[in-house]
């Protein structure tokens, strides 16, 4: 095992070398300028006292790890390391990362597996979730499969050279997201669930959340994702270093398996191999349908990433739904009240723990006032008539000193200004109430504008080259923005762009931010990068296979270009003849095009249809998943159409298909 283990780390080293290389070629990101020196400077004088105890919990109970954290897939490929975060050790932060992200991502480095105390152990750093695993008396009950079943396997391989090799009896989802699942495959099999030898346990409401989010805008969030995640950045200290919870995201196979039980009261208690849980839902914070766990027996609360050695995203940069500040808050508070005097030790699923009563329950009311202060603050500013960056400014630089002096509340995932926007959004809208901001201009033809008021790009790019040797990053990456979107050819601004973006970049606390800056940077500079095999996405074949039918329909209509679909009207009849993933048999639906919106009924058949397709739902998976083509089913007899078969290939000619590589920085086509 451990040879192997070591041939893995090399592999890894030698193709993160040649990824390294392959990255230097593309123009060189610049040094720190002197506005940004000195603004990096003024942060560290203002930093938090050290708290030595902060590095006794991160390296409390460590046992062992793996060289470099390495995960390596079956066809050689690097699904996850911590090879090229060697930079880390300098123990001074360099003048091209803030200061205090610099030591966050210092401490993101521990890696390995945990006791955090007799029969509770975490699997920390080798992917962007933690592994928490506790022994009961016949077998082990895991929280989190992590994101990719590869380096779940790793963490359960690791768990095992150490400890007794007990079974899995019950995998908890800590909630919908990703990164929380997707492993699950490298745990246990489907036919072991199904049997009954293992429990998939998650809060109510998480397969259609889980599935939801990641489908319907799901290309946009996966894009947008790269920017928040920085997965192409080059690691250095000029590129990614951290994203905040955590180093980076593993690029594996995500898949899912449903869960045979639901936590469904608002706390349920239950009893796994002699083991009490005692699990509290909290909807609506980090995830729609999400959940923690109280462990009497072992005294450890587990907030799942409801409470994280950072300030968290109350709107993420990859999108989401609003996560609600004030419902967050009253979680934890009641987790407070609940548990709190039991619990002597705190874990998350992401980043380290929290050990001794004291210390636990003031991280608690630290997070939950944070949340709450978020939530007051703004309203009460909304409420005063502040615009959303004018409410983001004033938070921003009025703290309360009793959180700013936390480390666990500093904005290394989240942060403050993005917290305020997020608020006001939740609770007015994108409409700041200025008439003038109702029907504004699109970027490009605002650009325009901007470039003809400011007499011309000559000017205007003179005037921003002052204002970059000002330090005014800010006003320069606006200014330019609107240049390229007026002019996306002209190189002066994409370079001048990507130099202020790169500087606030630099600049930032949050990882996240810093990711987005420096990403924006590198397409202004080089342009789009390819697809890249095995980058994240989120539409895997299993959660293609959870989608309902209901779901699929929904997909169509959002793929559906309506100014094609113009004064077409097409009714089509669906027969499924081996039901749907919820297992209903011989479902019937009728899909009508009409007013260039799709809509459809379950259970009905039109007398009038153009066309009646009947299908497997199996046939159906293949096509989605680009297994299949439609003409291939019809012409193998898999898809049978009663009709005009026309009418079926005119639906399909109207569906958009999404590019993963959308532009961000740059315009976009114009649209027909």
């Amino acid at each position: 095992m451990k040879k192997i283990m070591k041939i893995n780390a090399i592999t890894a080293s030698l193709l993160f070398i040649m990824s390294t290389a392959q990255a230097q070629l593309l123009n060189a990101p610049k040094d720190a300028e002197p506005a940004t020196i000195a603004k990096n400077a003024e942060t560290a004088r203002h930093l938090p006292p050290a708290d030595p105890q902060i590095d006794a919990d991160i390296a409390h109970g460590f046992i062992g790890s793996i060289p470099d954290a390495a995960t390596i897939g079956a066809q050689g490929n690097v699904v996850y390391t911590l090879k090229g975060y060697e930079f880390l050790q300098a123990e001074k932060a360099p003048a091209t990362v803030n200061p205090s992200l610099w030591i966050q991502a210092r401490k993101g480095m521990g890696n390995g597996l945990y006791k955090v105390t007799d029969g509770f152990y975490q699997v920390r750093g080798i992917d962007l979730t933690n592994m928490t695993i506790v022994e009961g008396k016949t077998g082990i009950i895991i929280i989190d499969a992590m994101l990719s079943t590869e380096t779940a396997r790793s963490a359960l391989n690791l768990y095992y050279s150490h400890r007794p090799k007990k079974p899995i009896v019950a995998i908890l989802y800590n909630h919908s997201h990703v990164d929380h699942y997707g492993g699950v495959k490298g745990l246990v099999s489907e036919e072991d669930v199904k049997s009954g030898k293992v429990q998939i346990i998650a809060p109510t409401g998480f397969m259609e959340h889980a599935i939801s989010e990641n489908v319907l805008a799901g290309n946009a969030m996966s894009r947008r994702a790269e920017y928040q995640f920085g997965t192409s950045l080059p690691r250095s200290d000029r590129g990614q270093l951290d994203i905040g919870g955590a180093k980076a995201l593993s690029k594996g196979t995500i898949t899912l398996i449903e869960p045979t039980r639901y936590v469904t009261q608002a706390v349920e208690k239950m009893v796994i191999d002699g083991v009490e849980i005692i699990n509290m839902l909290t909807p609506g914070t980090e995830a729609p349908a999400e959940m923690i766990h109280f462990f009497p027996q072992f005294k450890v609360l587990d907030t799942g990433e409801l409470a994280c050695q950072t300030q968290h995203q109350l709107l993420t940069l990859r999108g989401a739904s609003i996560r609600d500040a004030q419902a967050w808050s009253n979680y934890l508070n009641q987790a407070l009240a609940r548990f709190g005097d039991d619990t002597t030790m705190l874990v998350g699923q992401h980043t380290w723990p929290v050990i001794g009563h004291t210390r636990v329950i003031n991280y608690l009311s630290k997070q939950r006032d944070m949340y709450k202060w978020l939530n007051d603050q703004s309203l009460r500013l909304i409420n005063l008539g502040y615009k959303p960056v004018e409410v983001a400014e004033f938070m921003s630089k009025n703290v309360p000193a009793s959180l700013a002096n936390e480390w666990e509340t500093q904005g290394y995932y989240g942060s403050v200004q993005r917290n305020a926007k997020a608020v006001y959004q939740e609770y007015i809208g994108w409409y700041d109430g200025n008439p003038a901001n109702l029907d504004a201009l699109s970027d490009a033809d605002y650009g325009r504008k901007f470039v003809a008021y400011g007499g011309g790009a000559e000017a205007i790019l003179k005037r921003a080259h002052a204002d970059y040797v000002q330090g005014e990053y800010r006003w320069v990456a606006q200014a330019m923005s609107h240049l390229v979107f007026a002019d996306p050819s002209n190189q002066e601004a994409r370079n001048l762009g990507a130099d202020a973006l790169e500087q606030l970049g630099y600049q930032a606390q949050s990882a996240v931010e810093r990711n987005a800056y420096l990403y924006g940077a590198m397409e202004l500079r080089n342009g789009k990068k390819t697809p890249v095999a095995g980058e994240l996405r989120t539409d895997s074949a299993d959660t293609v296979k959870a989608l309902s039918i209901d779901n699929i329909f929904d997909y169509l209509g959002v793929r559906l270009n309506a100014p094609k679909a113009e004064g077409k009207h097409i009714v089509i009849n669906w027969n499924f003849s081996d039901g749907d993933a919820a297992g209903k048999n011989d479902l019937h639906y009728v899909l009508n095009l009409e007013n260039s919106a799709l809509t459809y009924l379950v259970g009905k058949q039109s007398t009038t249809a153009d066309a009646t397709l009947t299908l497997s739902r199996a046939t159906l998976d293949a096509i989605l998943l680009q297994k299949l083509s439609p003409k291939q089913a019809i012409a193998t007899g898999l898809i049978k159409i009663d009709g005009n078969p026309q009418a079926f290939g005119m639906l399909l000619s109207l569906m958009d298909t999404f590019s993963p590589t959308f532009n961000i920085v740059t315009p976009n086509p114009v649209l027909p």
